[in-house]
């Protein structure tokens, strides 16, 4: 009973930290370095580091390994409270198969106990008849770290052209690709209405850049970098509507960060496929492949950062830019505001991938999709309440539409024709319970 009084608990927590994720990246984007007084004659400039937030996303999951260390902790001190549970006593001249018979009884009976608390659950491994992934097979790990690198950073840079609301629905692209992905590459089956529900939740992403780029974010859009001024000449010239001037500098980057957020999600597609793919031959505790993922993304995207301010950053045309270290390094120490959401973005998105796996492990994938609605609509909302963004019917139109092919493919709602109806028992996408990410 105390282990079910714990869910609505887990879940609130979150949606909180999720919630707090987005809206705390999308502030930090927000926060003025350059020509901030009303004197200054220059266009005021806002903090853009996607890079800078991406290491800050894998230092949050490398706090995972805090709790495992809690977790051990606990383990090894209830343990020798209790010396029952180890074997600290024994009876003399007992026989064999009773304390055999008593060991196993009794092993049954705490694996039973953890099994019931949502807590401990991530912290337990998938399938215990795996291969342990130990030693040089961690390696493996850094596969779906380097896609979450390139999604994560393309989501950031996109993060910065559009309302927060927008980003959040459109990751919702991301059923898509996984959808495709595990037909191709992990032999899966899906139905026709899946498949329909698919082109829905296309139709949903489209409307909701469509909605953006009518009613663009009222905050100060962030000066273009070179590659970004470039990718906007090249829309610009391709759309009709320049001849009109129908289409504003602010309307083409919100189609181009839709376009960065939405294709990011291909990235991340591959990764949830990758960790499908380790935890179907090997077993692993999730906290582990999370920390073990930050520790090789960070140490990834640090090398990355190096390199890249060495060969771009520190020159004319780099500097200022994403990749100069030096002055992402500056503008998040020097401005208080920045620092500190640094600090709560990393808490965050530690506390969103504890409370997500404990959750995960213990509801169902369809509970598991209403939570992510629930938290994209209190994102939409809270941005309207601060101001960051305007109210859009017609982004409700597309959130609708996301909403309804999310819930159409994953059995939340039936579909509208019985000819499309599922003839068989569900098989899941990711037979292995995908690892939480932001």
């Amino acid at each position: 009973m105390a282990s079910k009084a714990m869910i609505p608990f887990l879940v609130a927590m979150m949606l909180l930290s999720g919630v707090c994720n987005t809206l705390l990246s999308k502030y930090q984007d927000l926060q003025c370095v350059r020509n901030c007084d009303p004197e200054d004659t220059g266009k005021i400039e806002r903090f853009s580091q996607p890079v800078i937030q991406t290491a800050q996303m894998f230092i949050g999951e490398m706090g995972c390994w805090l709790v495992v260390a809690g977790f051990a902790i606990f383990r090894r001190f209830s343990n020798k409270d209790a010396p029952l549970l180890h074997g600290g006593y024994e009876q003399v001249n007992s026989q064999d198969s009773t304390e055999v018979d008593g060991d196993d009884d009794l092993d049954r009976a705490l694996c039973s106990q953890e099994e019931a608390d949502p807590i401990r659950k991530p912290a337990m491994p998938n399938v215990e008849e795996r291969t342990p992934l130990v030693g040089w097979r961690v390696f493996l790990l850094a596969m779906p770290a380097c896609c979450d690198i390139a999604g994560t950073t393309l989501m950031n840079v996109g993060l910065l052209f559009v309302a927060a609301s927008i980003y959040q629905m459109t990751r919702g692209a991301l059923i898509l690709f996984v959808g495709l992905f595990s037909v191709l590459f992990l032999h899966r089956k899906i139905f026709l209405y899946q498949w329909s529900a698919l082109f829905i939740v296309v139709l949903g992403v489209a409307i909701v850049g469509l909605a953006g780029a009518i009613a663009p974010n009222p905050q100060g859009q962030p000066d273009p970098k070179s590659l970004t001024g470039t990718a906007m000449l090249l829309v610009r010239e391709a759309s009709h509507h320049v001849k009109t001037a129908a289409v504003s500098v602010g309307a083409l980057q919100t189609v181009l960060g839709v376009l960065m957020i939405a294709g990011a999600q291909i990235f991340t597609a591959t990764q949830f496929v990758l960790e499908e793919w380790i935890l179907e031959n090997y077993a692993l505790e999730p906290l582990k492949v999370v920390g073990w993922e930050g520790v090789f993304g960070f140490l990834v995207t640090l090398i990355g950062m190096i390199i890249l301010h060495l060969a771009v950053g520190r020159t004319d045309a780099g500097r200022n830019g994403y990749f100069d270290m030096q002055e992402g390094w500056r503008e998040t120490t020097q401005y208080r505001s920045i620092a500190v959401t640094s600090i709560l973005i990393m808490i965050s998105i530690g506390a969103f991938n504890f409370f997500g796996l404990s959750i995960t492990r213990s509801v169902s994938a369809t509970a598991r999709s209403i939570i992510d609605t629930c938290r994209t609509l209190f994102i939409w909302i809270v941005s309207l309440g601060l101001g960051w963004e305007t109210f859009k019917w017609l982004q409700i139109v597309g959130f609708a539409l996301l909403v309804y092919g999310t819930f159409l493919f994953n059995d939340i709602v039936r579909p509208p024709l019985k000819a499309c109806a599922r003839p068989r028992k569900p098989e899941p996408l990711l037979e292995e319970t995908p690892i939480e990410h932001m």
